[in-house]
């Protein structure tokens, strides 16, 4: 295991803690609320980052697969009175399964047609959800929450609680992706797909399993989200803002390292939430598209790449 691995998991589990510590000496449910949002978006950016960061494909999907997360919850609930924990369970699995679909049907295109494909595959799905009226169609649906369990006050605590643990999930998995031959062949892919074809890198298979990965865990993203708003949708499920979102925070982070997402969405998830609370919700628009094409022209590589460019002058200026 090398050095990073070391403290890759006691920072984790003390992440959980502080959340778990967090519910219990916080009485204002603001912050969950706001808290709730910005560890969606890690998930939701980590996940992006899978495909689009490491195989370089760019997916304006995730609107599509975080809006059937929130309606296979929405089906869960309604039809079998389903826990927490099986809606998301069962929305990874169909996450998984859509990436699987969309991964054969796109296998062969590239760059922008890829990027199109995405979109006309939410503009479908959402379309079906429209006309889905045991779900509520366009009209959208109330949603009553459970009861909450011990040790947590409120039901938005223990789903703040429970987004920070697919956010400890994500963060592993991508990890894992990007140390494994996995991130490599991935990588080698992005660079240049016909060289990597050529040298015996599968890359039909690794497009498939990235699509399937990162589906999965956007699936599961959306799944709590359901019970967090009382409310769904089908306009705020597949609103193209989380798209556009994801990939500006994947861009300002970085995409060639499983951080670069996580900073990203921490830092645009903040200003975001903090903007809405002070000035506007419609100025987070604007601040969004100003901060990326600051990052796009100042730094094209985000801050994961800044600082190693920095590092790199650091080190350059001492030798």
């Amino acid at each position: 295991m090398t050095r990073n691995g070391i403290w890759f998991w006691p920072g984790a589990a003390l992440f959980l803690a502080a959340c778990l510590l967090m519910t219990q000496l916080v009485g204002n449910q603001y912050p969950f609320f706001a808290a709730y949002v910005i560890l969606q978006f890690m998930v939701l950016a980590v996940a992006w980052s899978i495909l689009g960061g490491y195989a370089g494909y760019v997916n304006f999907g995730t609107s599509a697969f975080f809006g059937i997360g929130v309606y296979t919850a929405v089906f869960l609930v309604k039809e079998f009175g389903a826990p927490l924990p099986v809606q998301i369970a069962v929305a990874a699995a169909i996450g998984a399964l859509m990436g699987f679909a969309l991964g054969l049907l796109t296998l062969r295109m590239q760059g922008i047609f890829f990027s199109i494909a995405t979109i006309a595959l939410t503009i479908v799905i959402e379309t079906t959800i429209t006309n889905w009226r045991y779900v509520g169609g366009a009209a959208g649906i109330q949603l009553q929450r459970p009861p909450v369990i011990e040790p947590f006050h409120s039901y938005v605590q223990l789903l703040f609680f429970v987004q920070a643990l697919l956010v400890v999930l994500a963060i592993a998995i991508s990890r894992f992706i990007h140390n494994s031959w996995i991130g490599r062949g991935l990588q080698a892919l992005r660079d240049d797909e016909l060289a990597a074809e050529c040298t015996g890198v599968p890359t039909l298979r690794l497009k498939l399993v990235a699509c399937v990965i990162s589906g999965a865990l956007m699936c599961a993203a959306g799944a709590p989200a359901a019970m967090y708003l009382q409310y769904a949708d089908p306009a705020s499920a597949f609103n193209l803002n989380y798209s556009v979102s994801v990939l500006a925070m994947s861009l300002i982070g970085g995409t060639a390292h499983w951080a670069g997402p996580v900073i990203g969405a921490i830092l645009l998830g903040t200003t975001q939430q903090l903007l809405t609370v002070t000035i506007s919700s419609e100025v987070n628009v604007l601040i969004l598209g100003v901060m990326l094409v600051v990052f796009v022209v100042g730094a094209p590589e985000g801050i994961i790449g800044l600082v190693r460019r920095l590092r790199g002058w650091r080190g350059g200026g001492t030798t």
